[in-house]
């Protein structure tokens, strides 16, 4: 609350008395103000302010990185899947004519050996076969070889086994459809016969284990 305060004036033939009010509570509001009011060091705030840019920068740096990344993985898989169509965009047809190629490999087979056959129709169907296997190398298809190789899974279907002695165990000892690559990956499997150790007669194994003793 604001308390008064009288002054005296003298003035010729009187003395005149004035009330000051003076307004105590609002002065201390003022300085309660003034003391609540923060000095700001200005190199502080300049280097607070670097920080969150230099940092920001960086931030978006970061993103430049991982979006560059992204867009030359995508550059390379795009150029290998067009590679690879490029490269076998011919296979499904070229799966339909194996057959062909496999019947007239037969006939050619099964006519070399018979004296009666026409020797003019043989010729011919050995040159379409011939074409026909020309056509498939500007394709990159190509027939593996089988016999004697070891079996492996990854190229051979096994369709039987037969038992020999000459051949070690687990070889291809006959080929019954040929198996073809098409550039690096399998087109199809080669159909074999594979080799299995041949059962000796029991009385021949008797006489083994008396050798052994």
């Amino acid at each position: 609350m604001g308390k008064s305060k009288k002054i005296k004036v003298h003035t010729p033939g009187e003395e005149t008395v004035i009330e000051d009010k003076i307004d105590h509570k609002n002065d201390s509001t003022q300085k309660d103000k003034e003391d609540k009011v923060e000095t700001v060091d200005p190199i502080k705030a300049l280097e607070e302010k670097l920080d969150s840019v230099e940092q920001e920068a960086k931030d978006n740096y970061d993103r430049w990185l991982r979006v560059s990344a992204e867009f030359e993985n995508y550059q390379k898989r795009a150029a290998r899947e067009m590679n690879d169509f490029r490269k076998f965009a011919n296979e499904s047809f070229v799966k339909a004519m194996l057959p062909v190629v496999d019947n007239l490999d037969r006939a050619i087979e099964s006519s070399s050996n018979d004296k009666h056959a026409d020797r003019s129709m043989l010729e011919g169907v050995n040159m379409t076969l011939k074409e026909i296997l020309k056509v498939f190398e500007q394709f990159n298809v190509k027939p593996f070889e089988s016999l004697g190789k070891s079996f492996d899974p990854s190229f051979h279907q096994a369709v039987m086994q037969e038992e020999t002695e000459a051949h070690p165990e687990n070889s291809v000892v006959n080929e019954l459809q040929k198996g073809y690559m098409m550039h690096d990956r399998l087109l199809r499997p080669a159909m074999v016969v594979v080799s299995k150790t041949k059962k000796k007669p029991e009385h021949q194994k008797n006489n083994d284990k008396e050798e052994k003793k």
